[in-house]
């Protein structure tokens, strides 16, 4: 529980940190923070039932992109300023890292099973995005 809680926070300052770095206004940066930590909070917990890496992350990206399309609707402005920060806590930073290191050491056994989890961690990701983006393109063009 502490650990998850840990998580949150620092899912939380991530997504401040990058919505500060790519200049987000002052007046989304609260909502773009908390968007970065329910979406990490979302991947935790279908993590905790399924097991599955790649439905956790197609789930939080899928509430990442969800959340971000109702802010934008709300805050009167592009949904891009909620869901860049709202997705980097899913990013698979430290799987690539692990993979490029275990190549680069010529451990291709260890690089193939962290590239492996970064593709699915990846993949995952952009599934989700594309997946609200359509059903959003499809909702528009039918009114």
């Amino acid at each position: 529980m502490k650990e998850n809680l840990i998580q949150l926070i620092t899912a939380f300052l991530g997504a401040l940190g990058f919505a500060l770095l790519f200049g987000l206004h002052r007046r989304h940066l609260l909502f773009a923070a908390l968007g970065g930590m329910l979406t990490w909070g979302i991947y935790l917990l279908i993590h905790s039932f399924l097991q599955s890496p790649f439905l956790a992350n197609l789930a939080a990206s899928v509430f990442a992109v969800s959340l971000a399309e109702a802010l934008a609707h709300w805050r009167k402005c592009p949904a891009t300023l909620f869901v860049v920060p709202a997705i980097i806590p899913l990013v698979p930073g430290s799987s690539l890292y692990y993979a490029m290191s275990f190549a680069v050491q010529n451990d291709m056994s260890a690089a193939n099973t962290y590239g492996h989890q970064m593709l699915i961690a990846a993949l995952a990701i952009a599934a989700g995005i594309s997946f609200v983006t359509v059903c959003r393109e499809l909702h528009t063009t039918r009114k």
